[in-house]
């Protein structure tokens, strides 16, 4: 039996009181057939447990090269949204000689091109003054003691934070005003 039991055998049908009748006989019924069934069935649940600990192992493989492929591509899409932005650092590099102003305009127009990418990749700027601070969204790198401010807000905001919705690249780093006494 499977439960690891001996089975129990029933009292002689003398005691239950029966007389055996000459047709059954009194030859104990052979126990090597449920042995071998039992052989065999422990056979079969081997094999299918090894060919399950290998599946597993393909599967892991597999997943371990599709999830590296993946990478590779993100990667790279990642990669060519920012070469517009390199080549127009270049141009702008290359017009240094011109007139500031336009270098300038340039520039500004390469940062904006920056700051798109970015949000195309799902890490919007923000660099909002005057809202409560938020410490989740940003992080205090001074104080400021500003009489025409609410206490506990963003006063000034040093370097903007990007991301949204639990998604941050990087928090903006601000001047928070203190509470007045």
């Amino acid at each position: 039996m499977a439960t690891g039991q001996e089975p129990t055998t029933p009292p002689p049908r003398e005691q239950q009181g029966e007389v055996p009748s000459p047709q059954q006989g009194d030859a104990p019924a052979p126990q090597q057939p449920a042995a071998d069934d039992s052989a065999a069935v422990l056979d079969e649940l081997q094999d299918r447990w090894r060919r399950a600990l290998a599946d597993l192992d393909n599967l892991r493989k597999r997943h371990a090269k599709e999830l590296e492929r993946v990478r590779d591509e993100e990667r790279a899409r990642t990669a060519a949204a920012w070469l517009p932005v390199v080549d127009n650092l270049e141009r702008a590099l290359a017009h240094a000689d011109s007139d500031p102003s336009a270098v300038l305009k340039g520039v500004e127009a390469v940062r904006d091109q920056a700051i798109e990418v970015l949000r195309g990749l799902g890490y919007p700027r923000y660099e909002e003054t005057g809202v409560p601070f938020d410490p989740t969204r940003h992080e205090v790198v001074g104080v400021v003691d500003n009489p025409d401010a609410e206490p506990n807000t963003v006063a000034q905001v040093v370097s903007p934070g990007y991301g949204a919705n639990g998604r941050q690249l990087r928090p903006a780093f601000v001047v928070v005003s203190k509470r007045q006494e």
